[in-house]
């Protein structure tokens, strides 16, 4: 009997070992997961909603250089200013390859040459044909007149010498009735026939005109001095890498109406930025905004909002254009300059908030991860504004701790069976 009492004891307190061993085991879990979990504390202040984002300097009243008509499907670059160049107006910024155009030329001028001499032959065939004409005319009014002498004398004829000289006069005059209308048709013909052969020789000089322009408009140059922005090519390949597209270099086969490059206005300047759609409640036409150019550290540029576009991009990175003019650009600024803006839409005093990315939402409804004696346990709060990094909220209390991420994403990471476990009974 006293032996099976000493069993029980003993087994009785291995149970409690192992118990009590568990319960530690748990502790140590729940007390390193916690320790893993970032957390932040709610603060009350000042907060500013501001904006902040990424762009480059382009200009204000840029003039864009476009392919001009070549008389082909494309042409190849064979000049081209380098990237960031500065020019003066009247110079030359792109050249293309004229070689079609140049043959092109010769052909339209040497049939401009054939019909020059197709209207000189016209013009003398029509002189020859006119004087030959005229000859006849003349002779047949030589013969009218004869013949009325020959008249006159019938008084002193027979009545058959006399009927013979009116059938002659009769019939000279129907001769030079006949030879003045041969003058006259023939005249016609040979003005046709010449007029016809201007009219191909304007044809050949209106398209020897236009090649010559063709050429001509080849060689572009810019109209105002500034810096040569070199503009990418669409019909070049991605390079994967940040997808953007490679810009048009010498040699590339271009098309008429692409754009090959511009030339800022260095007294009007802009940032062209794209903005997260998070942001596009907290912007406005005509905000002021605070830029800093890369390249020039240390300074700070005032500006406001010319623009917003519109909103693209995939689900998970939507933004939208957003221009800002510069009030006050500097000498040194150049196309391409790495800008950053800052908008301050909004301030508000006394406020609690947490950075945003202890908020959540679900549902339509705003929450964080609050800290309690249970482990961190969803809380619903009222959402009153945010920005990328600030979230202004009601419904917590200064001092209280949230998590910084989501604490039931830590069943999923790889650990222990004890971090399972201490999971388990933050969610109890």
């Amino acid at each position: 009997m006293k032996l099976r009492l000493l069993l029980f004891a003993v087994l009785l307190a291995v149970l409690g070992a192992i118990a009590w061993g568990a319960m530690r085991l748990v502790k140590a879990a729940s007390t390193t997961v916690a320790a893993e979990l970032p957390t932040t504390k709610v603060r009350r202040g000042r907060v500013n909603i501001s904006v902040a984002a990424r762009g480059e300097l382009v200009g204000g009243n840029t003039e864009m250089l476009v392919v001009p008509p070549t008389g082909a499907d494309s042409a190849a670059i064979t000049f081209l200013r380098e990237p960031g160049e500065h020019v003066e107006a009247g110079d030359t910024v792109v050249e293309f390859d004229t070689t079609q155009a140049d043959y092109n030329l010769r052909e339209a001028q040497a049939d401009l040459a054939e019909a020059e001499q197709q209207v000189i032959q016209a013009e003398a065939t029509g002189q020859a044909t006119d004087e030959e004409t005229r000859y006849s005319v003349v002779s047949a009014e030589s013969d009218v007149k004869l013949a009325e002498l020959a008249v006159r004398a019938n008084k002193v004829k027979s009545a058959i010498e006399a009927r013979q000289n009116d059938i002659a006069l009769e019939a000279a005059q129907g001769r030079l009735r006949q030879a003045q209308q041969n003058l006259a048709n023939k005249n016609a013909t040979s003005a046709a026939a010449v007029n016809i052969q201007k009219a191909v020789q304007m044809k050949a000089k209106v398209t020897a005109d236009m090649v010559q322009k063709l050429i001509e408009g080849m060689t572009v140059k810019a109209k105002t001095s500034g810096y040569v922005n070199i503009q990418p090519n669409p019909r070049v390949s991605f390079m994967f890498t940040g997808m953007t597209l490679q810009p048009v270099q010498l040699g590339d086969t271009v098309y008429s109406g692409m754009p090959v490059a511009q030339i800022p206005d260095l007294e009007s300047w802009e940032v062209s930025a794209r903005v997260g759609e998070l942001d596009r409640g907290h912007l406005a036409v005509d905000q002021k905004v605070t830029i800093s150019v890369v390249a020039l550290p240390g300074r700070l540029f005032p500006g406001h909002i010319k623009s917003l576009g519109g909103t693209s991009g995939p689900n998970w990175d939507r933004r939208f254009d957003c221009r800002i003019q510069l009030e006050e650009p500097a000498l040194e600024m150049r196309p391409g300059m790495t800008s950053n803006m800052v908008i301050t839409a909004e301030s508000l005093d006394n406020v609690t908030w947490v950075p945003s990315q202890a908020l959540y939402e679900s549902d339509g409804k705003a929450f964080v991860y609050l800290k309690s004696d249970k482990g961190f346990m969803p809380r619903d709060v009222n959402l009153v504004n945010r920005s990328e990094s600030q979230a202004v909220i009601s419904g917590l209390n200064e001092g209280d701790v949230v998590a910084m991420s989501n604490p039931t994403q830590q069943q999923s990471k790889p650990g222990s069976s004890g971090q399972n476990g201490a999971m388990k009974a933050l969610q109890k």
